[in-house]
């Protein structure tokens, strides 16, 4: 059994230690909170696991082979390198890290200290994301694509009421694209890879960082749009567009259902398969999988680092700007 050791104390982290569960390949064997009493009410469900508000503590101890880090996105990267410091394995949330630099030196310290980190991006390992995957070159010639995911945030209206929550906050490496933005980032670069061009516009919130925006990327002979949105809702599925016809996604970040039409008919079909309730089942078991070879699924390492490249892009383009970028520059 893997020994699992979890970093945040959210309703995502419990999705998480869930589906790990469910996959029969892990023991939840600790959890961290800055408070050792938050700890405590979170890990209260489970089976006694060892409770830490130390993560000195957490990194030396013997209980843990593997780290799930959900941390506000400015500290999945610090404390990602410490945990692979002291030899342990890492999951860690999306995005992997506030910056490309940071993305790079984390997977130097992964290989460094000979251990698995793996970004922990749902979407590329759900039977129906892989189905889409499969079915694109029955589409031929790929000219358009769609990838939205625009959901008004249930903290938005604490903002607009003055109040300074994570989600819409600088300090931790957040916004839109950081957030929500990324499935559709991060589903693109899975399904046709690093793009040639992009270009990309944001509407700017007060706090400095994106509420929504939209993305363009240019690969050869076609494009890619990318709508993203934190402040409004949409129920559009994500479409990709080939000369013979065209696949259609409903959900691009937990991929519920697949439609196929073709030109010739025009006649929608379902093409969806089945798949578990938890979503995060199948990162929990590619990492298992992983974790038991001792080495990193190279595909899926080098996914993380292009999209940590585009995400800066995007956000040079749209001009949101993080504090960490500062000590970035300093060590550059």
């Amino acid at each position: 059994m893997i020994k699992l050791a979890v970093i945040g104390t959210n309703w995502i982290t419990d999705q998480f230690i869930e589906a790990a569960l469910m996959t029969k390949e892990y023991q939840l064997t600790a959890v961290y909170s800055r408070s050792i009493e938050q700890a405590r009410s979170f890990a209260c469900k489970y089976d006694s696991p060892a409770l830490f508000d130390d993560l000195d503590q957490l990194a030396d101890s013997d209980f843990v082979d593997v780290v799930y880090i959900a941390s506000p996105n400015s500290l999945h990267g610090p404390q990602a390198i410490q945990m692979m410091q002291a030899g342990k394995h890492v999951i860690v949330e999306k995005p992997m890290a506030a910056s490309y630099a940071l993305a790079k030196q984390m997977f130097e310290v992964a290989e460094q200290n000979q251990v698995v980190l793996f970004e922990a991006f749902m979407s590329a390992h759900l039977p129906n994301f892989k189905k889409l995957k499969q079915l694109l070159p029955s589409l031929g010639q790929l000219r358009k694509g769609m990838i939205s995911y625009c959901q008004y945030s249930s903290r938005y209206p604490k903002f607009l009421a003055g109040e300074n929550p994570n989600t819409f906050n600088p300090q931790f490496a957040n916004g839109s694209i950081m957030d929500i933005g990324f499935y559709c980032l991060s589903s693109a670069v899975e399904l046709f890879g690093e793009p040639i061009s992009l270009q990309a516009q944001a509407q700017l919130l007060s706090s400095g960082v994106d509420g929504s925006g939209s993305v363009i990327l240019n690969y050869d002979g076609f494009e890619v749009v990318l709508q993203h949105s934190k402040t409004s809702d949409s129920y559009l599925p994500s479409e990709i567009q080939g000369e013979e016809g065209a696949l259609q996604m409903e959900m691009i970040s937990t991929a519920s259902k697949l439609i196929k039409i073709e030109r010739k008919d025009k006649v929608a079909r379902d093409v969806s398969v089945e798949q578990v309730s938890n979503p995060m089942y199948y990162e929990a078991l590619e990492f298992a999988d992983q974790f038991k070879q001792q080495s990193a699924n190279q595909q899926c390492s080098q996914r993380s680092l292009v999209v940590a490249k585009l995400l800066e892009e995007i956000r040079r383009q749209t001009g949101v700007v993080f504090p960490s970028d500062d000590a970035v520059s300093s060590n550059q």
